[in-house]
């Protein structure tokens, strides 16, 4: 290690001062943890968030469950700076308009929330514009079910009465359609809904289908048009009892343009694991899509639906491969610095190694000298003795294999030099070794 860091430490000096260099213009690495915009506590919204929590966890990120009083709050949220502010968002689709934040993205539909209407049964109604001057439970302000209620009764007409709303949905909604203190309800929610179940299996009430909704689907890109079948709730309680034609806008996953695109990454495996399976409403693979979205989708969402996950993370954990997709910048300067390294290496190596050996020539060739010139016997077996020492301490010189027939060459000259001495006569003039 030792006789490595005399030949090498310019190179590993340049090497570490190059990486030093290369390290400030490599992407930041992902935040340990994020906040996550869900919904009401108990709503679907906070149970899908609470999944992406367990996975996301798994992979060293940390989430913070945030409930919330609906899609256009955490729409808000995103969009905001300061404490308040969210990283990711369920948002229902259909919700967005011109006027929403640019720095807010998504990474695609999730899953169909159905839009359901329902109405009383001795009303006699058939379809939704029918309901104009009814007294209808469209959710409370800030909720994703209030906003695509005001949507789509605009498409139906222009504003609706307000002192004909009722800010409530769910249960409460239920409750009140099932009184008659409302005349009709609509709710987005899932088809398990245990509200949705009590309204379907009263007769009291009925549920009002929409049959424009291949129109409406296509003027919106997040709503899909939804064909609830006969019999798919209940198959032998016949709920529900004839083929409903509905709309379903498409909850989204959205986040902010400024979040670590590695994070984006593995919320999408995480939906590709909660969302990819089929249910009563979505084919399997249905979801997630990058089509069904009325948001921009960001970069790395694109990439993700076009190509998978990367490579790196095929193989690697989400660290790991993280890691080695930020640093590829650090292999411009390694494999320039490694190109004239690779070069010299071996012929620094031998240059060293034949030094420590060669070296001892020019003791030997002193000694040699001296020995020559010197007028006695006496002188001259003081000189063998410095080269007897000489041969010991050459003796304990450790060098690579290859190179041992360098050493014993040297060693055999110094045996020379000594015999040489030994039968050198001062009149003579024997200079061998430079022969």
């Amino acid at each position: 290690m030792k006789d490595f860091l005399r030949v090498y430490w310019p190179l590993v000096l340049v090497a570490v001062v190059g990486i030093f260099i290369a390290m400030r213009f490599v992407e930041p690495p992902p935040p340990k943890s994020i906040t996550f915009a869900a919904g009401a506590p108990g709503g679907a919204y906070t149970e899908y968030a609470n999944r992406y929590a367990v996975l996301l966890e798994e992979h060293g990120v940390a989430v913070e469950v945030m409930n919330t009083a609906g899609s256009l709050e955490n729409l808000h949220l995103l969009s905001v700076d300061g404490d308040d502010r969210v990283d990711v968002a369920l948002v229902q689709g259909g919700i967005a308009n011109p006027q929403t934040d640019s720095s807010v993205l998504s990474l695609g539909g999730l899953f169909y929330e159905p839009f359901w209407v329902f109405a009383r049964a001795d009303l006699g109604v058939s379809e939704f514009a029918q309901l104009h001057n009814a007294r209808m439970a469209i959710g409370p302000e800030g909720s994703g079910t209030r906003a695509l209620a005001q949507h789509i009764q605009a498409e139906f007409g222009g504003i609706w009465p307000d002192e004909l709303t009722q800010p409530i949905t769910g249960q409460p909604a239920a409750n009140a359609l099932l009184s008659g203190e409302i005349d009709a309800a609509v709710f987005a929610a899932g088809i398990r809904a245990p509200y949705i179940d009590q309204l379907l299996r009263n007769e009291r009430v009925t549920q009002v289908g929409f049959p424009r909704a291949p129109a409406l689907a296509r003027r919106a890109p997040a709503f899909a048009e939804l064909n609830l079948l006969r019999g798919v709730v209940d198959i032998g309680g016949d709920l529900p009892t004839r083929d409903v034609q509905m709309i379903a806008p498409v909850a989204q996953l959205t986040v902010r343009d400024d979040l670590h695109p590695a994070i984006h990454s593995i919320l999408l495996e995480a939906a590709h694991d909660i969302h990819g399976d089929p249910s009563l409403l979505a084919l399997p693979g249905r979801f997630p899509d990058g089509g069904a979205t009325d948001l921009p989708l960001s970069n790395e969402a694109e990439r993700y639906y076009r190509d998978g996950p990367s490579a790196l993370r095929r193989y690697f954990s989400f660290g790991m491969a993280n890691f080695l997709e930020r640093a590829w910048i650090l292999l411009i300067p390694l494999v320039t610095l490694l190109i004239p390294l690779v070069r010299a290496a071996p012929p620094i190596y031998r240059w060293r190694v034949r030094r420590k050996i060669y070296v001892w020539y020019e003791d030997l060739r002193e000694l040699e000298s001296r020995g020559r010139a010197a007028k006695t016997d006496a002188d001259r077996e003081v000189i063998r003795d410095q080269l007897g020492q000489l041969q010991e301490e050459i003796g304990k010189l450790e060098v690579p294999l290859s190179y041992t027939d360098d050493l014993y060459r040297l060693r055999s000259h110094v045996a020379f030099v000594n015999q040489l001495l030994g039968r050198l006569d001062p009149a003579q003039d024997i200079n061998v070794l430079n022969a």
